[in-house]
């Protein structure tokens, strides 16, 4: 299994990350369709669009924007926050792929910002959550190559995976044909790891309606 080092956890930044083997992501099962729609009405059930910017999950992630990353996360929401609101508003989930939507149901029941990333796609180990070197460059999903400077990141032999808690690579993103699944479910200060935790176990029970297999252990970075 993958192994991540953590190198920043000085700055309030912990991991609970998990790989899962052998995942379909071809086809939407209807046992996985109703587990999505559930965690979407738990949800609006239990939040509102009015109160959710002060609820102590969403406040830890506002806070490590503004104190730690410099980002006004009014202008730049968490990830997690973004689906919520979103949710929240009435509308659906954004549907990308089956994994990808498992891990878009696990952000909103648990409140956290999770990463997911194709195995086979990853050059080289151990992975390390650190951070950016002068020059390197990071190719976002989405969006245009782009010169990091003093950012924290998740990165493997100079490949970067990630922008700490927020933005994945599209060189490591899932596909129609990722068969191999790393999971990284992403903490700040004030996140208990129980948390980080329970929302990769949760998931790893999705992705086993996939067909996915664990490959080792829930573990802490």
């Amino acid at each position: 299994m993958l192994a991540i080092v953590n190198e920043v956890r000085n700055l309030g930044v912990f991991v609970a990350y998990d790989v899962v083997k052998g995942v379909d992501n071809t086809k939407y099962l209807p046992q996985l369709e109703e587990e999505i729609r559930r965690a979407v009405e738990e949800t609006r059930q239990s939040l509102s669009l009015e109160t959710l910017k002060d609820h102590p999950i969403i406040r830890a992630y506002r806070d490590f924007y503004w104190r730690v990353l410099g980002i006004d996360p009014t202008k730049q929401r968490p990830a997690q926050e973004a689906l919520l609101r979103r949710v929240l508003r009435g509308e659906p989930l954004p549907r990308i792929n089956p994994v990808v939507d498992a891990g878009n149901a696990a952000s909103v029941k648990y409140m956290v910002p999770i990463g997911l990333y194709d195995v086979a796609k990853i050059r080289g180990g151990p992975l390390r959550i650190r951070m950016s070197r002068k020059g390197e460059v990071f190719h976002p999903i989405g969006g245009s190559p782009m010169e990091l400077e003093n950012q924290i990141v998740l990165a493997a032999d100079g490949q970067i995976l990630h922008i700490y808690p927020y933005r994945d690579s599209v060189e490591t993103k899932i596909e129609e044909g990722t068969r191999d699944v790393l999971v990284v479910v992403a903490g700040v200060a004030g996140v208990g790891e129980e948390r980080l935790v329970q929302t990769a176990k949760y998931l790893r029970g999705l992705l086993s309606l996939l067909g996915g297999v664990p490959a080792g252990e829930i573990t802490l970075a």
